[in-house]
């Protein structure tokens, strides 16, 4: 364990340098949130039965779990050009614990993800987004946040692995930008017809916008729900952990074998 310590630390150093060598990546991946809240909060905002300010405070929710879940396409992204430019063989030679490239990586996205959301909650809090809850339970909401980002970019590892390519991975993560809107996260999942309701509150990013809301106090848990969003923090703690124990073994697996 002191190993895998030691060797994640050195790799979750190269990560964030290899973030700060790419400014412009850092960027767009960080004012893409924003931009998202303006079009969205006045545009849709306009169109929906809530008022534009009620709307934006349950859109900020939504908006911060839609873009944890992107750790689905950057930590695809990011393995998959590891791979492609044999970066990976080349680490796979060191003597370092296997589990050491993917756990840098991963948590390396979380620092990066939580330094984002400083400016998106400023922004959030300029376009009339409240806490209404108290300090202890925003502050179990943004740790929520940083653990299905953790558990979304193990999903996005391990999908690199497999594809190996940089741009086969480029395409499917961006159909990951679907997965948000088969949620609760941009409009109430109650209007949604029947079929179309059950796999929306079966969405794992269902059960943490749910959760976020309810911590934040921005909107109270809707009755009548299935059970991860009728129990959101229950049903997100339990997400969480389910999608960490299936990938971040798969992720560390094929990592190890390489190629074969």
């Amino acid at each position: 364990m002191s190993m895998l310590a030691y060797d994640g630390t050195a790799m979750l150093g190269r990560q964030l340098r290899r973030i700060r060598n790419n400014p412009g990546l850092l960027v767009l991946t960080q004012t893409m949130p924003i931009t998202m809240l303006l079009f969205f909060g006045y545009v849709f905002g306009s169109a929906l039965a809530m008022p534009g300010e009620e709307y934006r405070s349950f859109l900020v929710p939504g908006l911060l779990v839609a873009t944890a879940a992107n750790g689905i396409m950057t930590g695809m992204f990011q393995a998959a050009q590891d791979v492609h430019r044999g970066v990976t063989d080349r680490l796979r030679t060191l003597p370092i614990s296997r589990a050491a490239v993917p756990l840098g990586q991963s948590i390396a996205d979380v620092v990066v993800t939580a330094a984002g959301l400083v400016p998106f909650l400023l922004v959030g809090l300029a376009v009339g987004w409240r806490v209404e809850g108290s300090a202890l339970r925003a502050a179990g909401a943004l740790a929520l946040l940083l653990l299905f980002r953790f558990a979304t970019t193990w999903i996005g590892i391990f999908l690199g692995l497999l594809t190996r390519n940089e741009e086969a991975a480029g395409q499917l993560g961006g159909a990951t930008f679907v997965l948000p809107l088969l949620s609760n996260a941009y409009i109430p999942a109650e209007g949604l017809p029947g079929w179309l309701r059950t796999l929306a509150e079966w969405n794992p990013i269902s059960a943490v916008t749910t959760a976020l809301r309810d911590l934040f106090g921005n909107a109270p848990v809707p009755e009548g729900a299935a059970w991860p969003v009728a129990h959101p923090i229950a049903g997100s703690l339990l997400w969480c952990a389910l999608l960490i124990a299936v990938f971040a073994p798969l992720a560390v697996r094929r990592y190890a074998r390489g190629e074969g």
